[in-house]
């Protein structure tokens, strides 16, 4: 009985800072990969800046679209880029011209 007794005694007084340290162990590891933690926080940065660059590229590519099609309005007719138009449409050119073809970055 007296073993008894004295692991009883013990007990208390580990059983505290034993259940602390589990409890600060189950937090700490939910704050660094957790669904909400850091680690999250940081894929979560990284779709943010990904989403950034591609809206910024996808407002200069409509930028570059509303000028070109500025440029053919009925009130403000480029004639230049209505030839081009065409041309490219209908795949013809004149004889002595030389087309070069640049690529189209997307």
């Amino acid at each position: 009985m007296g073993l008894l007794n004295e692991v009883r005694l013990r007990a208390r007084y580990i059983v505290g800072p034993v259940l602390c340290l589990v409890l600060v162990g189950y937090f700490s590891y939910h704050l660094v990969s957790g669904e909400r933690g850091f680690i999250a926080l940081l894929q979560l940065n990284q779709q943010i800046q990904k989403a950034k660059a591609s809206a910024a590229f996808l407002a200069n590519e409509r930028a570059e679209i509303e000028s070109r099609v500025a440029l053919m309005r009925p009130d403000h007719l480029d004639h230049d880029m209505l030839a081009e138009q065409a041309r490219r449409m209908l795949g013809i050119g004149h004889p002595d011209e030389v087309v070069i073809f640049f690529p189209t970055i997307k």
